[in-house]
């Protein structure tokens, strides 16, 4: 039986990587379960992929994660994606590898058993504007979109609940989706499940929004300020816990000051464009300011009210944007709390 593998990886565009993919066609066993289909390495050209140079081109894509491909799967045949992560000639890892830096940081701190779950903000464009925006003029202030129901206040729903039912379709730790704040913007959350699966399942979730998107005529934007004004941003909210914290046996604001030692370095990597969202204006703090406090939600680190009360769970880092490297967050975030 021959199916379609779809080889996603990411590529060196800078500051933010985009998603690239291409088929490759295999022969598997009749009714193959998804652990028994062996994926070959692959190559690529990297001149194309800001990744080589053209007298040198060839990179080689290496298979790391495995799921089943909703898109293309009618029933009879089962197609599926794969993620990978790029190298070089000799076995060496290209320096866009960013999953590589996220596998030694979980190496390094494996006694701690951290989980991760991420609220992937983004937000929908078409013909230039965000969706549910008029031709002219602007909508009704932000205020009845979050969590909304009805035409008036909620646009690409149907996009939404798609791309919804891919994600499971395919195996993938999503755990749920909400409207945001401005029109046109919406969430869904990956997670809580460990860094690397937490980490490629966000970018595999991606690739299908994207991919769903074109269906739909519609682009996919990760932007952290998609619109000016007074709008919201868009982010990546990243809730984290070790095993100490989910038995109570962790100081969550030491953790917190652990954190704010390092705010510089995190806000480094946690998104290109973050300071146009971390203004203090929009239920953030601005990107200089590291504050933390009890659900706190114009805070950078906000620990939960039932986590409080408890005095076990988990903390959400609200830094990040929306197109953040997932790889290099949550490797940060690793190494300043495993510290």
């Amino acid at each position: 039986m021959r199916i379609k593998a779809e080889y996603l990886w990411l590529d060196g565009t800078e500051p933010t990587p985009h998603i690239r993919s291409k088929t490759k066609i295999l022969d598997v066993q009749e009714g193959a379960d998804l652990s028994e289909i062996e994926v070959p390495e692959w190559g690529f050209d990297g001149s194309s992929t800001n990744q080589a140079a053209g007298h040198s081109s060839d990179c080689i894509l290496k298979p790391v994660f495995t799921c089943w491909d909703p898109l293309r799967n009618n029933g009879m045949n089962k197609h599926i994606l794969v993620l990978n992560e790029v190298f070089q000639a000799k076995n060496v890892p290209h320096a866009t590898n960013k999953r590589l830096k996220l596998r030694e940081a979980v190496a390094k701190a494996n006694g701690h058993e951290f989980w991760f779950g991420i609220e992937q903000e983004y937000t929908f464009f078409k013909d230039g504007r965000p969706l549910g925006f008029p031709i002219n003029g602007v909508p009704e202030p932000q205020g009845k979109y979050y969590c909304g129901a009805g035409a008036d206040k909620v646009y690409g729903r149907e996009i939404v609940e798609e791309h919804l039912n891919a994600c499971l379709a395919a195996g993938l730790s999503v755990c749920g989706i909400n409207a945001e704040v401005m029109p046109g913007q919406w969430e869904f959350q990956v997670g809580a499940v460990g860094p690397l699966e937490a980490a490629d399942h966000l970018i595999v979730a991606r690739y299908l929004m994207d991919r769903i998107g074109e269906k739909y005529g519609v682009s996919v934007s990760l932007s952290p300020k998609p619109k000016e004004g007074d709008w919201n941003g868009a982010g990546a909210h990243t809730n984290f816990s070790t095993k100490a914290m989910r038995e109570g046996q962790a100081d969550f604001h030491h953790i917190a000051k652990k954190m704010e030692a390092k705010h510089q370095e995190h806000i480094a990597v946690y998104g290109a464009g973050n300071n146009l969202r971390l203004t203090g204006k929009h239920e953030t703090c601005d990107i200089y300011t590291f504050r933390h406090g009890v659900s706190d939600r114009g805070a950078s680190i906000r620990i939960p009210l039932h986590v409080h009360e408890a005095g076990r769970g988990y903390l959400e880092d609200r830094r990040p944007a929306a197109n953040m490297n997932p790889y290099l967050v949550l490797s940060k975030i690793i190494e300043t709390v495993a510290e």
